[in-house]
C-alpha cells in the first residue's frame, strides 16, 4: 500500500522579482515498509520534497497523500498533529539541547504531543533500542558525534512513528559512526518502519532498498537496489568500546 504519494507536485518560491521552481511536476509512491534514499545535487529539489513529505511545507500545486489521506491543504494545526504522531525526524546537525541529558532530549516529543504516562521510561527504552541504555544521563558534549545522532534517532522513535525522515543523517559523522547509524536504520526498517533518507553519499544510498534521484526539480531516476549494502553489524559495539576507552 502507498504510504506516501506525490501526484504531480510543484513547488515555487518567490525570491523578490524572481521565481525558483524547486519541484516541477514530481510524482512517485513510497510503500509501507520501504527504505528509500533521495539523492541529488544542491538545488535538485530533494530537500523540498522531504519537507513536503514531513508536512513542514506545502506544495504549490499537485496533491500529497499520506496514508491515503490528502494532506496537501490541511490546516497548520492538523499538520502539526500528523508530524507529532506519524513522523519522526533526524537531521544532520542532531539538534539536541546542549544543557539537557540524553533522556531529557528524547522526552521532548512526548511533552509536545501531550503523552505523559511513563514518559521517562519510554525515553529510556528508546535510547536502549539504539544502543545507548548506558548513556541516558550524559549530556551531548559528553557523547561522540555518532552517539549524539543516536540520541536524535531515539527522539525520533519515541512517539512510535510509522515514518522516519532523515536529512543527511551521516553528513557530520566519520565513516565508522556513519556505519553504526545506518546499521540501526536497517534494523528499524526490518521491524517495519518506513525510512526515507536524503543523502549525497552513494554508499549510504545503496544501504537502502530504493534510490530516487532528483535533478533540476524533477525526478529523473527511480532505481530498485538489487544488492542492498548491509551496514557493518559490529559498528555499534566497536564504536562504543572505542568511546568507553576515551572516557
Amino acid at each position: 500500500m502507498a504510504l506516501i504519494e506525490f501526484k504531480v507536485i510543484t513547488k515555487t518560491y518567490k525570491m523578490g522579482e524572481y521565481e525558483v521552481h524547486a519541484l516541477n511536476g514530481v510524482s512517485f509512491q513510497i510503500n509501507t515498509g520501504e527504505m528509500v534514499a533521495i539523492m541529488g545535487s544542491s538545488g535538485s529539489g530533494k530537500s523540498t520534497a522531504m519537507n513536503i513529505m514531513g508536512c513542514l511545507d506545502r506544495p504549490s500545486s499537485g496533491k500529497y497523500f499520506l496514508n491515503e489521506r490528502d494532506v496537501s491543504r490541511l490546516r497548520d494545526g492538523e499538520l502539526a498533529r500528523i508530524r507529532n504522531r506519524q513522523i519522526g525526524f533526524v537531521f544532520q546537525n542532531f539538534n539536541l539541547l546542549p544543557r539537557t541529558s540524553a533522556v531529557e532530549n528524547v522526552e521532548l516529543p512526548m511533552i509536545y504531543s501531550g503523552f505523559v504516562p511513563r514518559r521517562r521510561q519510554h525515553a529510556i527504552d528508546a535510547l536502549t533500542r539504539v544502543g545507548l541504555g548506558d548513556r541516558v544521563h550524559h549530556k551531548p558534549n559528553e557523547l561522540s558525534g555518532g552517539q549524539q545522532q543516536r540520541v536524535a534517532l531515539a527522539r525520533a522513535l519515541v512517539n512510535e512513528p510509522s515514518i522516519i525522515l532523515a536529512d543527511e543523517p551521516t553528513g557530520n559523522l566519520d565513516t565508522k559512526s556513519g556505519e553504526e547509524v545506518m546499521q540501526i536504520f536497517q534494523q528499524l526498517n526490518a521491524s517495519g518502519i518506513t525510512l526515507v533518507i536524503v543523502t549525497h553519499e552513494e554508499d549510504i544510498a545503496r544501504s537502502c532498498k530504493r534510490i530516487l534521484r532528483f535533478r533540476d526539480g524533477m525526478l529523473v531516476e527511480d532505481e530498485i537496489v538489487t544488492n542492498q549494502r548491509i551496514a557493518d553489524p559490529s559498528a555499534i559495539a566497536s564504536a562504543d568500546l572505542k568511546n568507553a576507552a576515551v572516557q
